[in-house]
């Protein structure tokens, strides 16, 4: 079980995936055969585990990147040319999304976050949020959020297309 539980945290790291993919990956069983001889084997995990495994790894994972961002635009904001890009555009952007910011970021971050889309998610929320200035403790509850609607969106379809396929079939 350990094993699976670090299979699931490792999936809902990766960028593209997040937990988009590993909460199907943990709830569903059988084969898939991917391009170039690779076979997936599900996971068949109650639906329960999956969701809370998937949703905590990235709430986790939101937590830790949104300074880690704020950090690394720190050391590149030394670059002359990026500071002298990140001040002109960045901070005047924010100046001017700032009053729309102040009432509709936190659910404006986790609408964006929940949309259980390739593009949308943790990381993407998280620099959307670091550039649009939205403060930590305010991206912290926007990525709750957001993470857990995206995480009930994702089961509710894994299951219920899981039921229909055995009904049919």
């Amino acid at each position: 079980m350990l094993l699976n539980i670090l299979i699931l945290f490792g999936i809902t790291l990766i960028p593209a995936f997040e937990l988009r993919a590993s909460i199907p990956y943990g709830i569903l069983s059988g084969s898939v055969h991917l391009p170039f001889g690779i076979t997936v084997q599900g996971m068949g995990l109650s639906w329960p585990i999956a969701f809370i495994i998937c949703v905590i790894s990235n709430i986790i994972l939101g937590t830790i990147l949104f300074p880690l961002i704020d950090h690394i635009m720190r050391i590149l904001e030394r670059i002359p040319l990026i500071g002298k890009l990140w001040n002109k555009f960045v901070l005047r952007a924010q100046k001017k999304v700032h009053p729309y910011i102040d009432r509709w970021g936190t659910i404006g971050v986790a609408l964006f976050i929940a949309v259980p889309l390739p593009g949308s998610g943790s990381y993407s929320g998280a620099l959307g949020a670091y550039l649009l200035g939205v403060s930590y403790k305010r991206f912290i509850l926007a990525n709750i959020i957001g993470v857990t609607l995206a995480g009930i969106a994702v089961t509710a379809l894994t299951v219920t297309g899981q039921g229909l396929f055995k009904l049919i079939f």
